[in-house]
């Protein structure tokens, strides 16, 4: 076949084997793309994340590439040299589209190439790369973004997400349903990554007002509003609000909210309380109530969340 997009897939030492592996089978297996692995030090041995890849490529196979994408590494502490963040410029700049898997997007990100732009990164990692790149638009929720040119997705599973989106941009629905067919995968999947963060409420920083949070996630099903709670803590509203603020980094309700949708989760996972009750007894109240708050924070519903987490008991021996 004539005129193949070229897909270049970039690694790093470190690389990690499931982002890797993800860019790799899927454009390798389809006859309108043609794949070649490349890195800064050219045709060998590249290590990986307990394993070694042997690249065929260097840098000068970005040079005719239709899309680079970088799979997640290991050590964001390594910056890649000048000249590798310089060749993945001028690879931007003559009209490359880039994707990244994981933790791939810092590299783009040191590149400069997402200043100003939105993107993501794996759920764990997103707060590091909003410090370390204060101009890059962190959206920590999105399994992938489509800025256009530049894309950037989650980690592992949202690898294939991403890789799904750019063959139904260049082949159409069809040919991407039939590598979602061939991986098992879901063509589109609902929701965003925040389903899968351990927990939402912040870690506090002092324990000043431990014994009232404490307090507060023994009471979740309650009404509680900022006056209750300056009253429990025998204090001022506007002095509650201020020291709660300097030990969570958020307000009193917010972190409120965040830990009824943690109980809300738990209870979705390993209990058998309906969905309907489950409102009542997190403090959020009608179910509607409770499915807003699982749209709004976690981009799924109550009774999709339970489908996909549930833990499912060992099957008894007999």
């Amino acid at each position: 076949m004539t005129n193949r997009h070229r897909v270049a897939v970039l690694v790093l030492p470190g690389v990690l084997a499931l982002e890797f592996g993800t860019a790799t089978q899927i454009f390798s297996t389809d006859p309108h793309y043609e794949l070649t692995v490349c890195a800064e030090s050219g045709p060998g041995p590249v290590p990986g994340s307990g394993f070694a890849i042997t690249v065929t490529a260097g840098l000068e196979a970005l040079d005719d590439a239709d899309t680079v994408i970088i799979p997640g590494y290991e050590n964001l502490d390594a910056v890649p040299s000048a000249g590798f963040l310089a060749a993945l410029r001028a690879t931007h700049a003559r009209g490359a589209r880039l994707a990244s898997i994981c933790t791939g997007a810092f590299v783009l990100a040191a590149a400069g190439l997402l200043d100003g732009r939105p993107a993501t990164t794996h759920w764990r990692q997103a707060e590091q790369l909003r410090r370390r790149y204060p101009r890059v638009k962190v959206l920590p929720n999105q399994l992938y973004v489509d800025d256009g040119d530049i894309l950037t997705s989650a980690g592992v599973t949202a690898g294939i997400d991403l890789c799904l989106h750019l063959i139904r941009t260049d082949l159409g629905a069809a040919a991407a349903n039939t590598h979602a067919r061939d991986l098992v995968a879901p063509p589109r999947r609902r929701g965003g990554q925040a389903q899968f963060i351990e927990q939402f409420r912040p870690e506090a920083s002092g324990d000043e007002l431990a014994p009232l949070r404490e307090w507060m996630l023994d009471n979740l099903a309650d009404p509680l509003t900022v006056d209750d709670l300056a009253e429990r803590a025998h204090m001022s509203r506007r002095t509650l609000i201020r020291r709660f603020r300097e030990e969570t980094g958020t307000t009193p309700i917010a972190w409120l909210t965040d830990a009824r949708i943690d109980r809300a989760r738990e209870l979705l996972e390993a209990s058998d309380v309906p969905v309907e009750q489950v409102g009542r007894l997190t403090g959020f109240g009608a179910p509607a109530s409770l499915r807003a708050a699982f749209h709004r924070h976690l981009g799924t519903s109550p009774q999709e969340y339970r489908t996909l987490f549930r833990h499912k008991a060992e099957p008894t021996q007999t």
